[in-house]
């Protein structure tokens, strides 16, 4: 897998004031991931120990600091260019004045050196006492008989001709101060910021830090690796827990809590973090704030680990909340009820108008629109709900349309489409034995007329149910189903869907209506379907729509990865095989995987033309194909390029 930056990060046993000692238990950790890592990163100070206090004058120490970095610099050869960059913390002395620095070493060189630029000295803190901090341009250093560049304003471009990664480097307090070094860092180039670490533990602490580094992973749209002292620092007056933290683009990727001990190993997706920081043009205008002279990229030649698995979690349904559920449905749900709320307030509508099918999208609105009729203080009968039974509608979705606009009291109403749509055969010339696109679409917009012309009838509008899935896909009759006067699902991706329709069914449920519950579970259990095709001679659902264009699984996995992070096509074939791999409980072949992935993007790209034209419809997520936010594209894409 391309683009994927595999960092680890280790608080090992620290031996207080026995830099040979340190670098022995460092050596130990990169025998074990120096082949398993692109980098690998430990705390702040880790060759001396951060508690050395006024051991840090000793001239000795600081002399074994440097044996130490020679000793690693031999281990790292040991491994080549393969080997994982080794970022450790060390003291040294720079004409006279002591810093508190950050040494990278790759391949039996030290690449580069990054002094602490904010010395804490409140509270528990007194660093002045030892280091020297200020701003510090970047310049050649003589040290084991190497020129190596040192300065705080420092990149370092890890990779080869194949693939490569911009890395910051900032150290402890840095992140805690009102305008930090990776926040320049960021601006200057910087794709991924490490941060060398001696963060104490105090109550709350913990907590402070995830908020702290998830933010300004957020800000600077950047992978963060966190590292910072274990337990085996001095417990003097404190005691530090080894926390460890990766973010990516604001998202918690993976987490040692304090005293736990362990490795972290964890995956950057660098497409992620490339893709919004294109996308997003206020942090490409910070730029002009930023003077990119003052920065200094170091080239490291390594060779990336090769990826056939991924460490990073991936789940198959990246739309549905995978923690809070209830409370995050609920927070959608009233997102679009407040949508709708507005539209009705602002037309003065005498009724809204829904058409139910007894299917999932046609169940979400109707329950959104009872919602928002019943906040705004209005009569349930104010929801006209209309169904329309035709050549594929089976007694089980009639009925359960029905009993739900019963259960939630609204206007019902039954028309049926079979002799309209008989006439409508007659009148264009179409048998009506010639079951095919004709016999389908004009059925939906016989259906989508009804709706219209009774909303003009009694003074009201037309609540559309179709989703984000079929527009993304096109699964829709343009002029039929595809149209309506305001879209509440249309940023509602099919498997969010179900997932709404049952935690908001239950939820409305919850004062003892145990019939709605009943409705609820069996549309769920429903197969999504358009019912435009006859029924099965036993009275089932013949005509299932996974049947023809593939799972909502897989087209919901891609349509995230594709509009989200701009992954291209290869990328979310690896990306979606991987996820299947994590999670067997989805049964999904490369071949499957990859015949609906090619089904995806012809239609996705053919179908443009219908999302063009859409209705309003409120976004709820990060994802949405409205032509007037955030998805412009042209009908006549030519899709040669990306099928």
């Amino acid at each position: 897998m391309k683009n994927i930056v595999r960092v680890a990060t280790i608080a090992p046993e620290v031996h207080i004031g026995n830099p040979s000692a340190n670098a022995k238990e460092i050596a130990n950790f990169y025998a074990s991931y120096g082949q398993g890592a692109d980098l690998l990163v430990t705390p702040e100070l880790s060759i001396s120990g951060y508690t050395c206090g006024d051991l840090f004058f000793s001239g000795q120490l600081l002399h074994q600091s440097l044996q130490a970095l020679t000793f690693l610099c031999e281990v790292t050869k040991k491994v080549g260019e393969a080997g994982a960059a080794l970022l450790v913390g060390a003291p040294i002395v720079v004409e006279g004045e002591l810093f508190n620095c950050a040494v990278l070493l790759h391949n039996g060189s030290i690449c580069g050196i990054v002094p602490k630029t904010y010395l804490p000295n409140y509270g528990e803190f007194y660093e002045k006492r030892w280091f020297s901090a200020r701003k510090v341009p970047t310049r050649s250093l003589r040290i084991l008989g190497q020129e190596v560049p040192f300065g705080n304003q420092l990149l370092f471009e890890l990779g080869d001709s194949e693939e490569k990664v911009i890395l910051g480097v900032e150290i402890c307090e840095d992140a805690w101060t009102p305008i930090s070094p990776s926040r320049k860092l960021s601006l200057a180039g910087a794709e991924v910021i490490v941060n060398l670490s001696a963060s104490n533990e105090v109550i709350g602490k913990a907590e402070y830090r995830r908020n702290l580094i998830g933010n300004i992973s957020a800000s600077c749209i950047c992978g963060y690796v966190y590292a910072s002292a274990g337990q085996w620092e001095s417990t003097s007056d404190v005691v530090f827990g080894g926390h460890q933290l990766v973010y990516e683009n604001g998202k918690k990727v993976a987490e040692c809590p304090p005293f736990s001990n362990d490795v972290l190993v964890a995956d950057l997706m660098l497409s992620k973090i490339r893709h919004d920081r294109m996308a997003n043009k206020s942090f490409s205008d910070c730029k002009l704030e930023n003077i990119m002279s003052d920065y200094v990229t170091c080239h490291v030649e390594k060779k990336w680990l090769q990826k056939e698995e991924l460490k990073a979690k991936i789940g198959m349904t990246p739309f549905v909340p995978s923690k809070n559920v209830r409370e995050r449905c609920i927070s959608i749900f009233q997102m679009q009820v407040a949508g709708l709320q507005r539209r009705i307030a602002t037309t003065h509508c005498k009724c809204i108008v829904v058409g139910v099918s007894g299917g999932l999208d046609s169940t979400l609105a109707l329950l959104v629109s009872a919602q928002a009729v019943k906040n705004l203080g209005l009569p349930s009968e104010t929801v006209m709900g209309i169904t329309m039974p035709g050549f594929g509608t089976t007694n089980r979705t009639k009925n359960n349309s029905v009993e739900l606009m019963k259960a939630l009291g609204c206007e019902i109403r039954e028309i049926s489409i079979v002799d309209a749509v008989r006439q409508h055969f007659k009148d264009i010339g179409h048998a009506e034995s010639v079951q095919d696109i004709t016999y389908e679409n004009c059925q939906a917009r016989e259906r989508t007329q009804i709706l219209m012309d009774v909303a003009n009838k009694e003074g009201g509008f037309v609540v559309g149910t179709g989703d984000l899935s079929e527009l993304a896909l096109g699964w829709c009759t343009y002029n039929g189903d595809h149209m309506s006067m305001y879209a509440v699902n249309t940023s509602i991706p099919k498997t969010l869907v179900r997932t709404l329709v049952d935690e908001i069914g239950h939820h409305m449920a919850q004062d003892g209506n145990m019939h709605m519950a009943h409705i609820v579970e069996d549309i769920i259990d429903t197969p999504v379907s358009p019912e435009l095709l006859p029924p099965n001679p036993d009275g089932t659902i013949a005509q299932k729509t996974e049947d023809t264009v593939g799972s909502y699984i897989l087209h919901d996995f891609f349509l995230y990865y594709t509009l989200r992070f701009g992954l291209d096509k290869e990328e979310v074939l690896e990306l979606c095989k991987e996820a299947v791999r994590q999670n067997p409980a989805y049964q999904f072949s490369d071949a499957e995987i990859c015949k609906w992935l090619d089904v995806f993007y012809t239609r996705f790209f053919r179908q443009q033309f219908k999302r063009n034209c859409m209705p309003d419809g409120v976004k709820v997520g990060t994802v949405s194909v409205s032509p007037r936010g955030d998805l412009r594209l042209p009908s006549e894409i030519e899709t040669q390029l990306f099928v």
